[in-house]
């Protein structure tokens, strides 16, 4: 059997566009790794709360259950995915890792460990979320120091006792650093000046005052949209700014290099801790596709809107797609939506 559509990835991209491609006659499957659809979500560590409230994280066709001013959990949010996919009887093979994308005689052949699939069109909706990027420098460590990435952080007992270093100054690592500062002597590595935006205006979400103003809709390339593109992401709601003020979480300048068990950063200053926790993102990772013409000379995809340049192949779930929110629960629908309706018409 040849597919319509592939669409490699069943978190939320995956997802949202499945439940657009169910409303068309077309063929299509999509295929994840994990062994339950919102797993990615669940190995998230486990006091992760999104900033965004139940209103704007849903997908399109479903709302996330709860009060919709309150904020869901990773598990909410893992639950609520898996059932989305029940709901709309979704197509979707689990345990199933791509390991090869080519295009043959005009048709996509999609390899994966136990077989291989052919299609008229693919859809990576991998998301960004790919390698852990961490400092080579974490190499010189002594093995007796914990390090973990956010990604592989769960809680605090798999730290040792002592202090701690959060190296990143991203939503994920705010989050830790507030959590492990009830526990642990707590410093926070970031090499950029934090910008705070409460997660609440008079009563009012943050996001519907965004909203009030067009900036969930912005693009990319819009006047607004430039503003705020490429810049370090904000941290939502004032926890992490009490904890510093109160000296719980003390701030470091961006760690720059290791010493044994010494720890140096960029103003000279060093430290030395028990624990380092590196919520410093991840690399992306296509080497499994061998499609031509896919990067820009900078290593980004070259797409307009998801529309790559090689005829039936598309891109979902990528930071500032089109939009802020491109990568987001909130956001990813809107994109799923504008490509269902071009691949319909090609």
């Amino acid at each position: 059997m040849v597919y319509d559509v592939i669409v490699i990835g069943g978190g939320q991209a995956g997802l949202a566009m499945g439940y657009y491609l169910r409303k068309t006659s077309l063929s299509f499957l999509i295929l994840d790794n994990n062994e339950l659809v919102g797993d990615a979500w669940r190995k998230r560590y486990d006091s992760l709360v999104l900033f965004t409230p139940r209103s704007y994280s849903s997908l399109p066709g479903l709302e996330v259950e709860g009060d919709p001013s309150g904020y869901p959990t990773k598990n909410e949010i893992a639950n609520y995915l898996e059932q989305y996919g029940k709901t709309f009887n979704l197509p979707i093979q689990l345990k199933c890792e791509v390991t090869k994308v080519r295009k043959e005689n005009g048709q996509y052949h999609i390899v994966t460990k136990d077989s291989l699939i052919k299609s008229k069109k693919v859809i990576i909706a991998t998301g960004p979320f790919h390698t852990p990027r961490i400092p080579s420098f974490a190499k010189d460590l002594p093995k007796d120091i914990v390090q973990l990435h956010s990604s592989e952080y769960k809680n605090q007992t798999q730290l040792n006792h002592g202090s701690v270093l959060v190296v990143g100054g991203g939503n994920s690592g705010a989050q830790i650093a507030v959590e492990l500062s009830s526990i642990h002597e707590t410093y926070l590595s970031i090499g950029h000046k934090i910008r705070f935006l409460p997660l609440s205006i008079g009563k009012k979400s943050f996001f519907w005052w965004c909203e009030k103003i067009g900036l969930l809709k912005a693009s990319g390339d819009s006047f607004i949209g430039k503003k705020f593109k490429g810049k370090p992401d904000p941290i939502f709601g004032f926890e992490l700014r009490e904890r510093i003020k109160n000296k719980e979480v003390k701030l470091k300048a961006r760690s720059k290099s290791i010493k044994g068990n010494i720890i140096q950063f960029e103003d000279s200053s060093t430290l030395r801790v028990q624990n380092v926790i590196w919520a410093t993102g991840f690399n992306k990772d296509y080497s499994w596709i061998d499609i031509p013409n896919l990067f820009d000379r900078n290593g980004y995809i070259k797409h307009e809107r998801g529309i790559t340049e090689n005829e039936g192949l598309y891109f979902l779930g990528l930071p500032w797609q089109h939009r802020r929110g491109s990568a987001l629960l909130l956001g990813v629908g809107d994109d799923a939506e504008y490509l269902a309706h071009h691949i319909q018409l090609t």
